[in-house]
């Protein structure tokens, strides 16, 4: 589609981009509502990331979409931070008010929780134990929206067990902290199993664990998209548990940042994932 000189412009500032399937999915909602305007891959440095995120609105930029390393160096640099994004301690979506203001949400937590619902209908996050793998900025998005659907417990492992307290500490009860050598015994009581680090993703260590003490009906998830089928989901599956892929999450948490940029609220359909898968 052919963009004029008033398009509405949003996109993704990262280091590195080239991985990230974003520009194929907003690229799609601006092709099928035909809206005049772009979504554009931003490659940026660390220590360029202060500078460029304030030219947002000089660029003529209605905002961007973050992702590693800079959701949580965002907090200090927005004028505006909603609770949510704040309690989490990151933003994955930053919207340029009319008054040119920068203002910062977080979508994820959205996104994961309408793509496990999506892909296991029925699920009740009341029903048992939470596991999640990691305690970056993702698992921070995770464990909040595991506390807000009712999670019992939420067991959080890390090899650097600091950082898990540090998550815990921030989020609150039901989240507990734990190493990485609590997780055999945690899994056996346990409803969900989440993996939110960058194992297991194309050209990173493999996530080598064994889920045989999951108990029968546990539902995992991997927040991994590069691959789809993660070793982890496929290890899930031949045990016949439910596996739910990481693209799900990406669809989902770009609706809402979409709406604010491009003024239309757009869906998740088959469509539109076998068109970002490609």
């Amino acid at each position: 589609m052919t963009i004029s000189g008033k398009a509405k412009v949003a996109g993704l500032m990262g280091w590195p981009v080239s991985h990230s399937r974003s520009p194929r999915l907003h690229g799609f909602w601006l092709e099928k509502h035909g809206i005049d305007g772009a979504y554009i891959p931003m490659a940026v440095r660390p220590g360029d990331f202060p500078d460029a995120l304030r030219a947002l609105p000089k660029l003529g930029f209605r905002g961007c979409n973050l992702t590693l390393p800079h959701k949580e160096m965002a907090l200090a640099l927005l004028d505006r931070v909603e609770p949510a994004a704040r309690r989490i301690g990151a933003v994955n979506t930053v919207v340029v008010a009319d008054d040119g203001r920068l203002e910062g949400r977080n979508t994820d937590v959205t996104g994961f929780i309408e793509n496990l619902k999506a892909c296991v209908p029925g699920i009740d996050l009341r029903a048992g134990p939470a596991v999640v793998l990691g305690a970056g900025g993702g698992a921070r998005a995770v464990v909040a929206g595991l506390i807000d659907q009712g999670a019992p417990a939420i067991h959080v492992l890390n090899r650097d067990i600091a950082r898990a307290e540090r998550l815990v500490n921030d989020l609150g009860a039901p989240a507990l902290a734990h190493g990485w050598p609590a997780l055999a015994g945690l899994l056996r009581e346990a409803h969900v199993l989440v993996n939110s680090t960058s194992l297991g993703m194309t050209g990173a260590p493999a996530l080598t664990i064994d889920l045989a003490p999951l108990p029968a009906g546990a539902v995992v998830s991997d927040l991994v998209y590069a691959p789809l089928d993660t070793p982890l989901l496929a290890q899930a599956r031949a045990r016949g548990l439910a596996g739910v892929d990481g693209l799900g999450m990406l669809l989902h948490q770009g609706v809402a940042g979409f709406e604010a940029w491009f003024g239309v609220r757009p869906t998740v359909t088959e469509e539109l994932r076998a068109w970002v898968l490609g």
